[in-house]
């Protein structure tokens, strides 16, 4: 697999990788790949990430099914991060039940800064992941 040569993972094996929704282009989330998650996800098409807490693959959907199909992958000009432009399933990437992982925002005030949701919860967690 020479195109596979071409990516730079960092020292833990590792490659950012952000998945965009492909009709909105709405950034999703932020994961990170090994080889191993990059080249399943170009053969299956469906994305596949390298947890870092679990040590383990993860295909993104396979416990709440909010699956994301992958339509192309890019790769940004230092050779050292992926961007996914995906059909995300379920309109939901966020395991808070959120269309985006990225739904907190920096709110200034007189009292000070602060993070703020700034997007609905679209489906209870609790009902997303049972266990």
């Amino acid at each position: 697999m020479t195109w596979l040569n071409k990516v730079q993972f960092n020292e833990d094996g590792l490659i950012p990788a952000i998945a965009q929704d492909r009709q909105s282009g709405k950034i999703l989330m932020m994961a990170w790949m090994n080889k191993q998650a990059l080249a399943h996800t170009v053969e299956t098409k469906k994305a596949t990430y390298w947890s870092r807490s679990r040590q383990a693959l993860w295909l993104k959907g396979e416990q709440s099914g909010h699956e994301q199909i992958v339509h192309r992958i890019l790769l940004d000009c230092d050779g050292d991060t992926l961007l996914l432009e995906v059909e995300q399933k379920g309109g939901i990437a966020c395991h808070t039940g959120r269309e985006s992982c990225f739904y907190l925002e920096l709110q200034e005030s007189s009292h000070g800064s602060n993070w703020s949701p700034n997007a609905p919860i679209l489906k209870d967690p609790e009902t997303i992941y049972k266990k």
